[in-house]
């Protein structure tokens, strides 16, 4: 599962017992068959439409239009109250009460369905939905009635940002998302100096994530996964008393949290060794960007282009598209990231995105007309090409890991 939404999926399985953590679930059996058009090779059931939208979302970014059944499959996951579950099996099964839906899944389908253009009926309906559940604290939380989070607060007010709503307008009884957001930014001047919590402890009290953090900043500054670098503001910690500030502290901390640990975040999972966070520094590098820290961010995002190969052909399309995120934020070349193209590596783990088929006749247009420069050269290099099978391998692999 895309580590980004990992804290909030849990928090949820955790209050309905509806299944065993994420990284228990089992890779599909042959006899499993999941749609066609969708991305990923992993079990959906938690991040279906999460990674689908994320994967077409950063297809957009790069310029690439996405396959029309991938983007159709996405649309048809839609209940008819406008929210998205995480993954539904058969779309053609009306949801019902027993449909868990997912402000998360549902607000990353918003921002994706938004940037490519052509959806409004959806979009309006999925906002009008997370509208509908938002808490009277102003904020979401991943299920509906579920307790507000920065993760899940910060994920809807990209989608009401992608629609071109304005979040500090978004109100329940009088609060609105940014207030929500305030209240789970810890003050400076102790532990967690200026981060965001997830969510408050039984007792109350407010500890520093840096998932949640990163999170908090983009949704402070009422940005979505894509951004470009913003104008950098004072970096001193200072009470969180605007959006503004929180999210400078918010930046100020992971600035300070990635210079600790070689330019990257370290996973803190109770009664495990602690192992580098790639998801969480790939957050962090879009978060800086957005705020404009872009010295920090660069740094992380090389860290990034040396390690992070085997961690997103582990994790798939939702990894791939974080990575994309990043370097799109920091103006880095996601076709040539450290050496490896990310694009096309996305691309392999789904349908062939639209305009596939033109360049492969393209190519082969080339081909023809070298033949009459080149003669039996060209008739040599056919062969060699039948040889080696040349062409891309789009299989239809499925979802990351829950």
């Amino acid at each position: 599962m895309n580590v980004r939404r990992s804290a909030a999926v849990l928090a949820a399985v955790a209050v309905i017992g509806a299944a065993a953590p994420a990284t228990a679930a089992p890779s599909p059996s042959p006899s499993q068959a999941f749609p066609s058009a969708l991305y990923g090779d992993k079990d959906p059931k938690f991040d279906g439409v999460w990674r689908q939208s994320l994967a077409l979302l950063a297809q957009d970014t790069v310029g690439v239009k996405p396959a029309a059944k991938s983007v159709e499959w996405l649309v048809r996951q839609q209940c008819a109250d406008g929210g998205f579950a995480s993954y539904r099996p058969d779309p053609a099964t009306a949801c019902d009460a027993k449909t868990m839906l997912d402000t998360n899944a549902t607000s990353a389908a918003v921002q994706a369905l938004a940037a490519l253009g052509g959806h409004d009926d959806v979009t309006a309906k999925a906002v009008d939905w997370l509208k509908s559940v938002q808490n009277e604290d102003g904020g979401w939380g991943y299920a509906a009635g579920g307790a507000s989070d920065t993760n899940s607060t910060s994920v809807v007010i990209g989608a009401l940002t992608a629609v071109g709503e304005k979040p500090d307008r978004v109100e329940k009884g009088g609060k609105s998302p940014y207030d929500a957001l305030l209240k789970l930014a810890l003050p400076c001047g102790g532990d967690g100096d200026g981060a965001f919590a997830f969510q408050p402890d039984k007792k109350g009290e407010l500890t520093a994530n840096a998932d949640a953090t990163a999170a908090g900043v983009l949704g402070a500054l009422g940005r979505g996964m894509v951004v470009k670098p913003g104008g950098k503001s004072d970096a001193a910690c200072a009470q969180p008393r605007t959006p503004e500030q929180a999210a400078a502290n918010g930046a100020a901390y992971l600035t300070s949290a990635l210079g600790k640990d070689d330019d990257h975040l370290m996973s803190a999972l109770a009664g495990a060794e602690p192992q580098p966070d790639y998801g969480n520094t790939a957050d962090a590098v879009v978060a800086l960007a957005a705020h404009g820290d872009t010295a920090q961010a660069e740094k992380s995002l090389r860290w990034l282009e040396k390690n992070a190969a085997s961690w997103a052909a582990q994790n798939g399309p939702a990894a791939y598209a974080q990575l994309i995120f990043a370097a799109h934020a920091t103006g880095t070349d996601p076709r040539d990231f450290g050496g490896a193209d990310l694009v096309k590596q996305l691309n392999a783990t789904g349908p062939a995105p639209q305009g596939a088929a033109k360049a492969d006749a393209d190519a082969k247009d080339e081909k023809q007309d070298s033949n009459s420069v080149f003669g039996v050269w060209w008739y040599v290099g056919v062969c060699l090409v039948a040889g080696i099978g040349i062409g891309f391998l789009f299989t239809g692999r499925r979802k990351q890991q829950p």
